[in-house]
């Protein structure tokens, strides 16, 4: 049976602030909560569409170096962008891949993005960003519908 909320979380642990997706869904497997799926990848690809089969909700995680701090949670819609033709897609671009494979709406779709400051290749969390995956942890863990 298909768990009805799945969570994608996306980042490199090995790329400084890009841990944070998945530092949140290592945080959210270890919680073992009920109904609730967590996927974790380097980056989303046009496969993760058939990963929203049968879901009540998606709920996407990432860093990001435009979100206001510590984080904010964006509701997604389907759409065409332009990594609709690489390797890595965003998450309005998983969606709308699901809609035309699937001839069906997506679930409901948040995007958690939380505040990012570095990206070097082996370099560790900033300090910023654990304050941020801290706040982004606190919002997660209150939440009755995951």
């Amino acid at each position: 049976m298909v768990a009805p909320v799945v969570v994608l979380a996306v980042g490199n642990p090995s790329r400084g602030d890009d841990a944070i997706g998945p530092e949140l869904a290592a945080r959210l497997a270890a919680a073992e909560l009920p109904g609730v799926e967590v996927i974790v990848d380097f980056q989303l690809q046009v496969e993760h569409a058939l990963d929203l089969q049968g879901r009540r909700l998606a709920l996407f995680i990432d860093a990001a170096v435009d979100a206001q701090a510590p984080y904010e949670v964006r509701p997604l819609a389907p759409a065409r962008d332009p990594s609709h033709t690489s390797h890595a897609l965003s998450p309005a671009a998983v969606l709308e891949t699901f809609q035309r494979v699937c001839d069906a709406l997506p679930p409901p779709a948040l995007l958690l993005a939380v505040r990012a400051e570095s990206f070097d290749l082996g370099a560790p969390l900033t300090l910023a960003a654990r304050g941020n995956l801290e706040a982004a942890w606190l919002w997660l863990s209150e939440r009755d519908w995951l």
